[in-house]
C-alpha cells in the first residue's frame, strides 16, 4: 500500500476555530484530534489573526501593513506587522507546549500564492494579482517563508510529521478571471492555468513538507493540483455536488477520480460548518454514508477509504459556536473510525 503521511481512519480540522484563546483552542484540537492535529487559526482576535494577514506575515523580507481595513505591501516593518507576528508566536508556543512529546501527523495552514495575490494590495496600483512581477515576487517570498516557517515548527515539535495546507479560495475567480479591481467596476484579466500550476508547484518544491491544496467553494482545478505536485486536496463535498448540477457534466467527478487513481489523498469536507436547525451536526453515520456514497460512485472499493481519505469539517470553524466547533470534530473523528471498520 502506498504510503502517506497521515495515519489511516484520520481526521483534521480545517484551520479557523472559535473563540480567541490560543491554548485552550491547541489543547482542543490536540484532544479530539489525535491522529491528525492542526495547528489553529484564531480569527476573532482581529488583524493578524485572520487568514490574509496570518499568510502576509509569513511573507519573506515583504512587510505588509493595513490601511483602510486591508492588508497592503508596505515600505518597512510597523506594528502592524508586529502585531501579526507576536500572535503566530503566541500561537507557536501554545502548540509546542501541547505538542510536547507528540508523534505522529500535525498539519499547518496558510493561504496560497493566488489567493494572497488576489487579497494582497500594492501600496499603489491595486492588487499584487495586477502586477505580474510583483506576484512572482510574492509567490517566492511565501515559499520561503512557509519553508522556514515548517522548519521552525519541526524542530518546536521534532516528533512530528508535518502536512502543510494551502488554502486557495480565490484559485478559482483568479483562473476565470473573477478577481474585481481596486474600484470594483472592473475585473483583473485571467491567469493562464499553467502559470497557476507553475507557482503553485514551486511552492510544493520549496516548503519541505507534503502539501494538500484546500477550496471550500467550487471550481477548484483538480487537474492542476494533481499537476503542481500536491499530496491531497481538501473539498467541501456538498460544493462538489453542487459544481456537477451546475455544470450538467460529470466531469468534476472524472477528476477527482482521476486524482484519487494517481494516489492523491482526499480531505472530504463532509461535516458542516454551521447548523441550520441549531440541530448539532450529523451523526457520525450519516457522514460515514455520505463519503461511502460518494467512493462508490467513482467507482473505487471500498477498502481504500481508511488510508486515502481524511475527514474534515466543510470549512473552517470560526462561525460556529464552541460548542458545534467541539461536536464537528468529533463527529468527523467517529466517522473517520467508522469507515475504517466497514
Amino acid at each position: 500500500m502506498e504510503s502517506r503521511p497521515w495515519t489511516p481512519a484520520s481526521a483534521t480540522g480545517v484551520g479557523s476555530l472559535p473563540g480567541t484563546d490560543v491554548v485552550e483552542a491547541v489543547k482542543l484540537v490536540f484532544g479530539e484530534l489525535t491522529a491528525l492535529p492542526h495547528l489553529p487559526e484564531l480569527p476573532a482576535r482581529g488583524p493578524g489573526a485572520d487568514m490574509i494577514g496570518r499568510g502576509a506575515g509569513l511573507l519573506s523580507e515583504l512587510p505588509v501593513e493595513l490601511y483602510a481595513g486591508r492588508w497592503r505591501v508596505a515600505a518597512r516593518p510597523g506594528r502592524d506587522l508586529r502585531r501579526t507576528l507576536d500572535l503566530l508566536d503566541r500561537d507557536l508556543d501554545a502548540l509546542t507546549a501541547a505538542g510536547d512529546g507528540y508523534q505522529g501527523a500535525l498539519k499547518l495552514q496558510a493561504p496560497g500564492p493566488w489567493t494572497l495575490a488576489a487579497s494582497l494590495d500594492l501600496p499603489v496600483g491595486g492588487r499584487v494579482l495586477h502586477d505580474h512581477g510583483a506576484t512572482r515576487d510574492l509567490a517566492a517570498s511565501l515559499a520561503e517563508g512557509l519553508r522556514t516557517h515548517v522548519a521552525d515548527v519541526a524542530r518546536r515539535v521534532p516528533g512530528a510529521s508535518l502536512l502543510l495546507q494551502l488554502d486557495e479560495p480565490s484559485l478559482p475567480a483568479v483562473l476565470a478571471g473573477r478577481v474585481p479591481t481596486e474600484s470594483g467596476l472592473h475585473t483583473l484579466r485571467s491567469v493562464e492555468s499553467s502559470t497557476a500550476e507553475s507557482t503553485l508547484r514551486s511552492i510544493v518544491e520549496t516548503v519541505g513538507a507534503p502539501v494538500v491544496v484546500h477550496c471550500c467553494g467550487p471550481g477548484l482545478p483538480l487537474g492542476l493540483v494533481r499537476g503542481a505536485g500536491a499530496a491531497a486536496v481538501s473539498l467541501d463535498l456538498a460544493m462538489l455536488d453542487q459544481a456537477t448540477l451546475d455544470q450538467g457534466t460529470l466531469h468534476v467527478l472524472d477528476a477527482l477520480g482521476e486524482l484519487i487513481d494517481a494516489g492523491l489523498g482526499l480531505f472530504a469536507g463532509a461535516v458542516p460548518t454551521v447548523s441550520p436547525d441549531d440541530a448539532g451536526p450529523p451523526s457520525s453515520t450519516q457522514v460515514a454514508d455520505s463519503v461511502t456514497a460518494l467512493w462508490r460512485r467513482l467507482g473505487f472499493p471500498l477498502d481504500q477509504i481508511p488510508a486515502q481519505v481524511v475527514i474534515t469539517p466543510a470549512c473552517g470553524l470560526a462561525g460556529a459556536t464552541p460548542e458545534y466547533a467541539r461536536a464537528a470534530l468529533g463527529v468527523s473523528v467517529e466517522a473517520a473510525k467508522r469507515l475504517s471498520e466497514q
